[in-house]
């Protein structure tokens, strides 16, 4: 029944801003819908190969960085009087880069990493994202370090016959924020229900039975972490260019647990759960805000959290899912009523 949910919601969300005239809750839905384009990506990572990366917003971050420094040109110098110089390029060029610099850096840090499982990934994910956080605080150079990148330009979209439209107002962002998000839960949507898919959800379900078959798992586990980074990293080139500011504060860890409370929340290995799982706690904080202090706030936060996992253990797209299913099932279980005999009472 969930699988009819994204459509729903898509069509929901779409039209939201023709009745949601506040600023403020159009750039909450916008920001809390950049981080479920995070969490759809970390699903991939999570729901289907069964691999929890502590250090997701690493590629967020260098999707955000990467972006903003295409779009903004740099002058560094690398030995001596050799220097880099980049002029800045159009903001959708930097998107597409952030993209192929994201999922190329999850390959790699996939290829190296995925020779170890379970507690030794996480640490793994978890010092790249510091060293990751670290280089754009002292490279000033390059980041300007704590000082932020600054005046990033806005998105700029190209159509046949309509010319470029600048993204300048926060319905026009909104919309693009929801395309990227449908588009990323297409990919996923299509990858793990092709025979690549069916190899990474036998890897999390029994790995060496997988092996056993043919299943590469370094090759499939590292392909896996490519794609969830590139889409990390578009969700990374979307922050950077709607706020037009970035400083190294976006490698936070925190950035990484709200993905994860999203993915966990809404259930991993399902295709709406993270959707849901964002839905619920990237809006959650805007409602809660007006009316109690910021402490309240988080112990709201967190009792929803518990609450959600303590009903629903494996998140709400698979009880939903359950449930549906045993309503289907009710009428065939009801008794049929036997015909009586005559004089029968």
């Amino acid at each position: 029944m969930t699988r009819y949910l994204p459509p729903v919601i898509l069509v929901v969300l779409a039209l939201l801003p023709l009745v949601l005239k506040d600023p403020y809750l159009l750039n909450a839905l916008i920001t809390g819908g950049i981080f479920t384009i995070g969490a759809i990506s970390l699903n991939l990572l999570l729901g289907y190969t069964g691999q929890l990366s502590l250090g997701h917003i690493a590629f967020f971050g260098i999707g955000a960085y990467a972006s903003a420094l295409t779009t903004l040109g740099f002058d560094i110098g690398i030995v001596g009087d050799f220097r880099i110089v980049h002029e800045g390029w159009h903001p959708f060029a930097g998107f597409l880069v952030a993209i192929l610099i994201s999922g190329a850096c999850g390959y790699v840090v996939g290829r190296l990493s995925f020779r170890v499982r379970g507690a030794y990934f996480v640490i793994v994910t978890i010092c790249f994202a510091e060293v990751v956080r670290l280089v754009a605080l002292n490279w000033v150079e390059l980041t300007q370090g704590p000082l932020a990148l600054t005046a990033i330009p806005q998105m700029k979209i190209g159509f046949p016959g309509l010319g470029e439209i600048t993204l300048r107002t926060k319905a026009q962002n909104y919309y693009l924020m929801l395309a990227v998000a449908a588009l990323a839960y297409v990919v996923v949507a299509r990858l793990v229900s092709s025979r690549f898919g069916r190899a990474m959800r036998g890897l999390k379900e029994n790995e060496q039975l997988a092996i056993s078959v043919g299943v590469n798992a370094t090759r499939t586990l590292t392909v896996a972490a490519a794609i969830s980074a590139a889409i990390a990293g578009a969700a990374g080139s979307l922050y950077a260019h709607y706020f037009r500011i970035i400083d190294p504060d976006v490698f936070l860890f925190t950035y990484t647990v709200t993905m994860v409370i999203m993915v966990v929340s809404g259930g991993k290995g399902a295709l709406a759960g993270p959707v849901i799982g964002g839905l619920i706690f990237g809006t959650l904080p805007v409602a809660l805000r007006p009316y109690m202090a910021p402490e309240a706030q988080w112990i709201v936060y967190g009792a929803v959290l518990i609450a959600i996992l303590f009903v629903m253990p494996r998140g709400i797209a698979p009880y939903l899912d359950d449930w549906f299913a045993s309503r289907r099932r009710a009428p065939a279980r009801s008794p049929v009523a036997q015909p009586q005999l005559e004089g029968q009472p």
